[in-house]
């Protein structure tokens, strides 16, 4: 049953390169003129013949088009090819009383029928994504058979005759006409899945609309990253495990099912988990990916079969070693002591205790001076509900709120981090700098082992000559895309903290299919295209770009 798919597509695509093979080669001359003998003794129109020769290279396309279906365990692949195999060998004897033809079409037709079990998958063939690789190979199928035409036809007496009277001949005008017939079915293919609306898989997983169920999980998760409390931000499917006791949070884009960092919960449900998710979204012919996943979660990735890209470094830094003392601290030290000099306090409000007004107020200034709006799916956004659920770090200036922080906790406080990180304009020069070491020093007290500084994109690429061709431009970008993103700004002010890097990557069935997933974060994260394009209403003040992280 393992290698009933393989088998099935071998089937399907030989088929149809027969049958394209036939549609551009020569027909038997007597078979021929005893057919059109036949069709005028019953009065049949011989246009039949034209017609048969026509549509059997068009399914003999379909055929080869159907086989990367089965291969990928299409139910509907299965069916159509059993309805395209027998629709061929019907066709068969009214090209020439072709009759080995349709012998081996109903043999084919036999030799997949009793597979239907092998093909469990459920997505419409008019939803499935047709790789670039899928139309390549259809292509030079046609063209093969168009070359074995012309070479058939130039072998035989057409050679000393001029192409106008070979184009006369009925026999290679039906050639040329199935020919050029699937060459046109195949381009009409291409430009149609160019801009076919998307599958839309239905939501995966239950109904949660408080988060009762999500918010229980990560009270008590054993593997929980900060971020996984994005699952509270509204703007993601679930998958949650038998127990209930984990869940997988992905965002959907196109075909593409984009998990956020791996499964929150219990240990020792997240291989199932991930399987399940794997093939959740095989089963809808979607693209699965996962994003932002750490060096431990590598080994599930590589049993999922998963080819693997990193994409940046997130900087943790240990909280019981930092210090404010010596001399790589001077600076930051100073803008620290110089904030609080100001009048700058600091407080960490639990849930639901910040003014939403206040924050809000805050939170509508740094967007004035912010490209972008508000994230979503890596990133949360201003909306009261999310915030009320998390600590707020906050810092007043005579008693105003001028810079506030959003604070992600975990259950075992491995690691804590922060979220939103918002000022407006009467803040104090350099407040990130004391916002972070107030943190640092709030956290250790609180008893965290290290806080998350978050990612710095693109960081930690290779640009050397054998690294793979994602990791050369990414440096490149991050070396020389300042236009695009602060890429080296955010790295040099989170080394201020002396963190640990650790590389993030992402992980997708296959390599091609990573910068096309990459793309979809970044859409979910900004909103879609209006989202990347909208600028900046003015500059933003140099001293500021500190929170840039």
């Amino acid at each position: 049953m393992a290698l009933a798919p393989v088998l099935a597509a071998g089937a399907a695509a030989g088929g149809g390169l027969m049958l394209l093979a036939s549609g551009a080669t020569p027909t038997e001359p007597t078979r021929i003129r005893e057919l059109f003998q036949l069709l005028e003794d019953l009065y049949a129109p011989p246009i039949l013949v034209e017609v048969s020769h026509f549509v059997s290279s068009i399914l003999g396309l379909m055929l080869v088009l159907l086989a990367f279906g089965l291969r990928s365990r299409l139910g509907a692949a299965w069916m159509a090819t059993l309805v395209t195999l027998i629709a061929a060998a019907l066709l068969a004897p009214f090209k020439g009383f072709n009759w080995e033809e349709s012998a081996v079409l109903l043999a084919l037709a036999a030799l997949i029928l009793p597979f239907r079990e092998a093909f469990p998958r459920q997505a419409r063939l008019s939803k499935i994504e047709i790789a670039p690789g899928w139309l390549i190979s259809a292509l030079m199928a046609v063209l093969g058979a168009g070359l074995l035409g012309w070479w058939s036809f130039a072998n035989r007496s057409y050679a000393d005759q001029t192409w106008w009277r070979l184009m006369a001949d009925a026999d290679a005008e039906r050639a040329i006409r199935s020919s050029a017939g699937a060459a046109i079915v195949l381009l009409g293919i291409g430009v149609w899945r160019l801009f076919a609306t998307p599958a839309t898989p239905p939501v995966a997983g239950e109904d949660d609309p408080d988060f009762a169920r999500v918010r229980a999980i990560l009270a008590k998760a054993e593997a929980a990253e900060p971020e996984s409390n994005l699952a509270l931000l509204g703007d993601k499917r679930f998958l949650f495990s038998e127990s209930g006791e984990s869940f997988l949070m992905f965002g959907v884009r196109g075909r593409s099912w984009i998990a956020m960092g791996g499964p929150v919960g219990r240990r020792d449900e997240r291989m199932a988990l991930l399987w399940r998710f794997r093939e959740l979204a095989d089963a809808h012919a979607a693209r699965p990916g996962l994003y932002s996943i750490g060096t431990d979660d590598l080994p599930e990735a590589v049993e999922l079969g998963f080819a693997i890209q990193k994409t940046g470094e997130s900087a943790m830094v240990p909280l019981e070693g930092f210090s404010l003392q010596g001399r790589r601290r001077e600076v930051l030290r100073r803008n620290w002591r110089k904030v609080g000099e100001g009048g700058a306090t600091f407080e960490v409000l639990p849930p639901g205790a910040a003014s939403m007004d206040e924050l809000k107020r805050v939170s509508d200034a740094w967007l004035d001076l912010h490209a972008g709006g508000e994230k979503g799916f890596s990133l949360g956004g201003f909306e009261p509900r999310y915030v009320q659920e998390f600590p707020v770090a906050v810092v007043r200036q005579d008693g105003a709120i001028t810079a506030f922080a959003t604070l992600w906790t975990t259950p075992l406080r491995d690691a804590f981090s922060m979220d939103l990180m918002r000022y407006c304009g009467s803040s104090p020069k350099n407040v990130m700098d004391f916002l972070f070491v107030e943190l640092l020093q709030w956290g250790r007290e609180a008893g965290y082992r290290c806080f998350d500084f978050g990612m710095a994109p693109l960081a930690g690429l290779d640009d050397r000559p054998l690294a793979p061709l994602f990791s050369r431009v990414g440096r490149l970008l991050f070396e020389r895309g300042e236009d695009i993103y602060n890429f080296r700004g955010v790295r040099r002010y989170k080394d201020k903290f002396d963190p640990v890097w650790r590389p993030r990557y992402i992980a997708a069935p296959l390599k091609w299919s990573i910068p096309i997933l990459l793309a979809d974060v970044g859409l979910l994260s900004s909103g879609g295209m209006a989202g990347l394009t909208r600028r900046a209403k003015r500059e933003e003040p140099p001293e500021k770009l500190s929170d840039a992280a």
